[in-house]
């Protein structure tokens, strides 16, 4: 009576208890399983609709984008005739620079140029030279950074509408492509390239000076980000020890920071859509077609 009391034997309870944790033990594992199929499914079908839809519908919003960006441009490039023509007017402050160019497409076609330099007993002297269409003054910056935008078009052009991606790693050779090309046309604009005092005065460019410049005297002219720079250099010789001394002045140019913006916007886009697909790229064989939780197999 006091067994039954109790609710029968007590290894009799123990071991229904046992079973009943294995069942459940059992079932959550079952529940753990269908989940993670469910997520695998998910994950899987998730793919194929970014390689189907979205991988092309970015190259095709990158594609209006960087045509925007060809047409921004003042050579020939993507259908643009090119050759757009500009006035900038380059000064300092105490009249120690005045610079007034035209520029042509990539170069500077016209400029009269003068400026201070300071020789012996602390006296001043005016120099005056200028550039004539006969001998323009290349920008090489602009025909670099157009290249390379050319390049991030043809990557796109390359790419069928048509095609379907099967795998990550195709979508993220074509979208690195890219993203390599525009980031070498914008660090063109953004980011000058460094020369010695001894390459700016052997420049083929300083042969586009009329009258030429003193030996200890050299100029350039370059962009950097939206902006037009014309710098002077002096050579000094102190006590057997070579100095130099530079005076610059710049400008804004309206184009140039159209197609910097055009180029980050671009830059941004497309490296959100690598970051997305890098996310599938974990999984080592994760392609179209793939139903399978075994696609998650690491």
């Amino acid at each position: 009576m006091s067994n039954w009391y109790y609710g029968g034997n007590p290894h009799t309870r123990r071991s229904a208890i046992s079973q009943n944790s294995l069942l459940r033990r059992r079932k959550r594992r079952k529940m753990a399983a269908d989940t993670e199929k469910e997520e695998a499914q998910n994950l899987q079908i998730e793919f194929e609709w970014i390689l189907h839809e979205e991988v092309h519908a970015v190259l095709k919003q990158l594609h209006t984008i960087l045509v925007e960006c060809a047409r921004r441009f003042p050579v020939p490039l993507y259908d643009n005739e090119g050759k757009k023509q500009d006035k900038f007017v380059l000064t300092v402050p105490q009249e120690q620079l005045k610079c007034v160019v035209t520029l042509t497409g990539d170069a500077i076609t016209h400029a009269d140029i003068s400026f201070k330099v300071q020789r012996q007993q602390q006296s001043h002297q005016n120099q005056r030279t200028s550039i004539n269409q006969d001998s323009p003054w290349k920008l090489q910056q602009v025909q670099d950074a157009a290249n390379h935008l050319q390049q991030a078009i043809n990557h796109i052009d390359n790419v069928d509408e048509n095609y379907t991606f099967k795998t990550s790693d195709e979508v993220l050779h074509v979208l690195s492509n890219i993203l390599n090309a525009l980031s070498r046309g914008r660090s063109s604009l953004v980011i000058p390239k460094k020369k010695s005092i001894d390459e700016l005065m052997k420049s083929r460019n300083m042969k586009s000076l009329s009258p030429n410049l003193p030996e200890d005297l050299a100029i350039s002219f370059y962009l950097q980000s939206h902006k037009l720079i014309f710098a002077v250099y002096q050579l000094t010789n102190i006590q057997g020890t070579m100095k130099f001394d530079t005076y610059q002045g710049e400008c804004s140019v309206p184009w140039l920071n159209d197609v910097l913006v055009l180029f980050t916007v671009s830059l941004q886009l497309c490296q959100q859509l690598k970051d997305k697909i890098s996310v599938f790229s974990q999984y080592k064989d994760f392609t179209v077609g793939s139903r399978s939780a075994s696609a998650l197999s690491y």
